[in-house]
């Protein structure tokens, strides 16, 4: 019997860059899979714990009051490639895409372009690219012209949200009640008021889907609830919560036709991506959020793996070495809930949380977590209503939310 041929793949080089600590177990992946592997971070970042066994270079970039000198880091890139060729760069945050996307265009390396990388950062143009495709979103507008902000306001109710077109989670979001309260904050903003977009504020549940895509094709997807949304636990103070939603609801089923119908009409050919979809308590529709190219943050990866086995970090770096030749692997079908909170302890004890569903435990200065799995949803469900309790007790502080300057 003959032997199976085994396909020789070259020796790629990929480029990592992250302006934000996070993508560890991308770059650990890259590195098993055979590549070279080169980190691009802020100084700031340099005695982070990045993955050094894994790492044949790590360069860093100024920082700069946190903005980043695309100038220079063009020059840094192009000073990178005399000595290596680079088949690969992948951008492993929010605030990164659009950056990685200009340095893909300008060196002619294969990904996301920067048209596309709007799509997935500029809460405006997805907005539009959402409103278009037919998609339901809140009303929005945006914020260029006073009359057009006045039409706006006279047709469409308040509370609104004034939101940064490219901030990342809920920071930088205002909620506005009044007419004269929105002006004054337009009129705070002054020249940077163009990077803002404004929309209607709709109560209701918020979900997130977590996916991984391949030359177009949406390979696996999870659909999850907030137990409190985002912008809540940000400006308000709270326990993060979110769980797996029950496979084959109409929920379920219907956040998997959006999310699908979100990344085909935005452009996704290939990698992770998080998007998120409100269900209106007024009328039980749901409405797009927002989306991104990249894996979720708040540690949701560890409870999508922990109820799917599947982790999203990993299959991204496959997917993006090995292209056509990627497998999924087996999916499991457990359930899985994560709960995380601030912490008044510089290192946050959570021994005394013994339930057998407990598969995961946050290691993070002044953060208290727990990633919990099983074969029922409702224990999910009890175990994150208890703890919720008990983390309020144990660890909870409230800090004022990040904010944008004004």
């Amino acid at each position: 019997m003959a032997k199976k041929e085994i396909k020789q793949r070259p020796i790629q080089t990929v480029l990592c860059f992250t302006t934000y600590f996070k993508g560890v177990q991308f770059m650990k992946s890259c590195k098993e899979l055979g590549c070279n592997v080169m980190l691009v971070t802020s100084k700031k970042l340099e005695h982070k714990e990045w993955p050094r066994e894994s790492l044949d270079e790590i360069f860093y970039i100024p920082d700069e009051n946190e903005n980043v000198n695309m100038d220079n880091v063009m020059k840094g890139i192009a000073y990178i490639m005399r000595a290596y060729k680079v088949d690969i760069i992948v951008a492993l945050d929010d605030y990164d895409v659009e950056r990685v996307a200009h340095i893909r265009e300008e060196f002619r390396i294969p990904g996301m372009g920067q048209t596309t990388a709007r799509h997935f950062r500029d809460k405006l143009a997805m907005r539009v690219q959402a409103s278009d495709s037919g998609l339901a979103v809140p009303p929005f507008t945006d914020v260029f012209n006073n009359d057009t902000v006045l039409n706006y306001i006279n047709k469409v109710a308040s509370p609104w949200v004034l939101k940064p077109r490219s901030a990342a989670s809920a920071i930088g979001i205002k909620k506005i009640h009044t007419s004269d309260q929105l002006w004054n904050i337009l009129d705070s903003l002054g020249d940077r008021r163009y990077q803002y977009v404004l929309e209607q504020f709709i109560p209701g549940d918020v979900f997130h889907v977590d996916s991984i895509t391949n030359n177009d094709k949406l390979l696996f997807s999870r659909a999850h609830q907030y137990m409190n949304p985002p912008m809540e636990v940000a400006h308000e103070g709270g326990v993060f919560r979110s769980y797996t939603l029950t496979y084959g609801s109409e929920d379920e089923k219907m956040l998997q036709e959006l999310n699908q119908q979100v990344l085909k009409t935005f452009g996704l050919r290939r990698g992770a991506s998080h998007t998120e979809f409100i269900k209106s308590h007024a009328d039980g529709k749901f409405y797009f959020l927002e989306t991104s190219a990249r894996v979720g943050g708040a540690n949701i990866v560890e409870m999508v793996e922990a109820s799917s086995g599947i982790n999203l970090w990993t299959e991204w770096a496959k997917i993006e070495v090995w292209q056509d030749d990627y497998k999924l692997p087996k999916i499991n079908k457990d359930y899985a809930g994560i709960i995380v909170s601030l912490a008044k302890q510089q290192f946050p004890d959570t021994s005394a949380y013994k339930d057998t569903e407990i598969v995961w435990r946050m290691n993070m200065e002044n953060h208290a977590g727990l990633i919990i799995r099983s074969k029922k949803l409702d224990r999910i469900k009890e175990l994150l209503n208890q703890y919720a309790s008990r983390f309020y007790t144990d660890f909870f502080v409230k800090v004022p939310a990040r904010e944008l300057p004004l």
